[in-house]
């Protein structure tokens, strides 16, 4: 099985200070303008998703579901993680693109 580019990128995003996990820090870093993507974990509350959802369009910060609680914190090196902020740009662009052309592993 290969690895997952997606939580490769997250990974690289962590190691290079350019995320904010958790919910406060996702939540200030969309109203700060500073996210450039939201991913929340498909296994998150309902209330969780609406919330982000609702923001990231409030804002215009792209949002998406992907992976689970575990999966996230684990590509970040913490433990479980409901919803991250990507604060690079290209990063961003790149989980993005990997995502629409369907080739996430």
């Amino acid at each position: 099985m290969s690895p997952d580019k997606v939580l490769s990128y997250i990974g690289l995003a962590a190691r290079g200070r350019n995320l904010a996990s958790g919910e406060f820090s996702t939540e200030k870093a969309v109203k700060t303008q500073q996210a450039e993507l939201v991913i929340v974990a498909s296994d998150a509350s309902d209330n969780t998703k609406k919330k982000f959802r609702d923001m990231c369009i409030f804002y215009e910060v792209p949002y998406m579901e992907y992976g689970d609680k575990e999966q996230l914190g684990h590509a970040m090196g913490k433990e479980l993680r409901a919803s991250i902020a990507l604060l690079d740009h290209g990063l961003a662009n790149a989980v993005l693109k990997q995502v629409k052309s369907g080739g996430s592993k």
